[in-house]
């Protein structure tokens, strides 16, 4: 069983074109990503994954491996999928990280890892974080104001989740309770057999109610094991838009760099 780390990476953006070569505090941001990947102890290859030979090109300037991609690929998922179909078993795990979340912690891409080497059965994993009294109430306004803010999950008492929403869930009846709520971190782990039923899989009901691929799996019977991490005071931040890229550089001068 190995474990790859695949990063996709799409140059044509609707919203922000050229994103992953946009640089922040001086490095590309995909670059930026391929190194937090590279510093996870538990993952064996990391490759980039596009469609786009500037792309590539930036990516092997700096040491690291691009795998062209065909342009027909509608999202991330399937990009992954056709980056490591040619070389991916099986039972081998495939690390979809995002290239747009470039403060991810080498620890929390480790922990998606670490679960899916040590379970051989589990079919998919994604990690969550609690989020503390100051960052829900953060995430509460983000969503008053329209803004998407993230994602959250509930799961069971073993670990397996049970439903993700752009709303907040639970939903707090009795707020006196303290029921936590877990704010759930946009990358995944697959076994390459998954991934190759979820691509075939068309989108579900309540995938494209929720604008979240991973309903996908829970809709079609396909478990996702839930893995509890922190940023261990560090500050997440995900680049939509070139002011997101200058929040991430202010991030980085403040906090210094991650690896």
């Amino acid at each position: 069983m190995s474990v790859f780390a695949i990063i996709p990476a799409r140059y044509g953006s609707s919203r922000f074109p050229g994103k992953p070569l946009h640089e922040i505090a001086g490095l590309p941001m995909v670059e930026r990503v391929r190194r937090l990947a590279v510093a996870a102890p538990g993952v064996d290859r990391v490759l980039v994954a596009t469609d786009d030979e500037r792309i590539a090109q930036t990516v092997e300037n700096f040491g690291g491996e691009a795998v062209m991609t065909s342009p027909d690929c509608r999202n991330g998922t399937e990009r992954v999928h056709d980056a490591a179909r040619t070389f991916a078993k099986a039972d081998d795990v495939l690390l979809n990280l995002q290239g747009d979340a470039p403060l991810t912690p080498p620890w929390v891409i480790d922990a998606a890892a670490a679960v899916m080497k040590a379970d051989p059965a589990l079919a998919m994993a994604t990690p969550a974080v609690e989020l503390s009294g100051q960052d829900l109430e953060q995430m509460k306004a983000a969503k008053r104001a329209s803004e998407v803010g993230g994602s959250t999950v509930v799961f069971d008492r073993n670990m397996n989740a049970l439903y993700f929403s752009k709303a907040i869930i639970p939903f707090q009846r009795h707020p006196e309770a303290g029921t936590p709520v877990y704010k759930h971190i946009g990358l995944y782990a697959y076994r390459f057999a998954t991934l190759e039923r979820l691509v075939a899989l068309e989108p579900s009901p309540l995938e494209k109610a929720e604008s979240l691929e991973q309903l996908r799996a829970l809709e079609n019977g396909i478990s996702i094991r839930i893995v509890l991490t922190d940023y261990r005071g560090r500050t997440p931040c995900s680049v939509d838009s070139p002011r997101d890229a200058e929040i991430a550089a202010r991030i980085i001068a403040r906090e210094g760099e991650i690896v």
